[in-house]
């Protein structure tokens, strides 16, 4: 099935380059991997090297700053099929100043108090909510 047609409800609210990121990828991956749980993995793999996750949607990561979005992304093949935790398209690359603004952004509260890893968690966390938000 062509990626147009899968596009995640988060990517439905995105911006046109990253549907087309993601699509590509994905048609890409069918061709190697057949459809399923691989190639949208690979998809996302490839949509978090240039987007991050804010909200209900993906953003380009500030200053176009390209790269991978977490230590397992960074890793050939990842560790996410093996049971492994990915920051869920959050940059946890990006500086602790950036992950602050998008907690402001989300209203996250007790945000001026949390550590760069308890600010990642916790924008998971309010991206989590948002789309469910969003679905309904």
């Amino acid at each position: 099935m062509p990626a147009k047609e899968e596009l995640p409800s988060t990517l439905k609210r995105s911006p046109k380059k990253a549907q087309e990121t993601w699509s590509k990828t994905h048609d890409s991956a069918v061709e190697s991997y057949g459809e399923g749980e691989r190639a949208h993995r690979t998809a996302f793999s490839s949509l978090k090297h240039s987007f991050e996750k804010v909200g209900d949607h993906w953003e380009p990561k500030e200053d176009g700053k390209k790269g991978p979005s977490d230590e397992h992304a960074a890793r050939r093949g990842g560790r996410a099929r093996r049971g492994g935790e990915t920051a869920e398209g959050v940059d946890a690359n990006a500086t602790k100043a950036h992950l602050m603004e998008l907690a402001k952004r989300l209203n996250v509260p007790g945000r001026s108090r949390m550590t760069k890893p308890e600010l990642i968690e916790a924008l998971k966390k309010a991206n989590r909510k948002s789309t469910a938000k969003a679905r309904s």
